[in-house]
């Protein structure tokens, strides 16, 4: 029997890692054993989610399952995101020029910077006082 087919991804955001794979299928999401509404309650995360599909046209042409972990909801829309477009690529190497001209393919490296010894945050300077 053939394999079927089915395109990976690695999409990351602040801490966020998701693995995807793209099979082709009718639309049905997958996302840690859940469906995209129930894990990403926010039109707003489900939106970014979805995007680079809709870019790509191919809304209901694929089965998405996701595995993601680390972060908080906001970073785990963005990684998916990232992952969804890294495998659209992987099937369909036309699409690289499009999803990389809307930022897609493109890992926002933005990470919660480290608090530094003698500040209060991570560049919050206790208040200075001249006597």
């Amino acid at each position: 029997m053939a394999e079927l087919a089915q395109y990976q991804g690695t999409g990351k955001r602040k801490t966020s890692v998701a693995r995807v794979i793209l099979r082709p299928g009718d639309g049905t999401t997958w996302i840690n054993g859940r469906t995209l509404e129930e894990y990403f309650p926010r039109p707003t995360h489900r939106t970014t989610v979805m995007a680079p599909l809709r870019l790509a046209g191919a809304e209901g042409r694929y089965d998405l399952r996701v595995r993601v972990a680390g972060g908080g909801p906001t970073g785990q829309a963005g990684a998916v995101r990232h992952g969804i477009a890294r495998a659209l690529v992987e099937a369909d190497p036309e699409l690289r020029v499009p999803l990389k001209r809307e930022g897609f393919l493109t890992r926002d490296a933005r990470k919660v910077e480290r608090k530094k010894a003698g500040l209060h945050k991570a560049r919050k300077a206790p208040q200075f006082s001249k006597r």
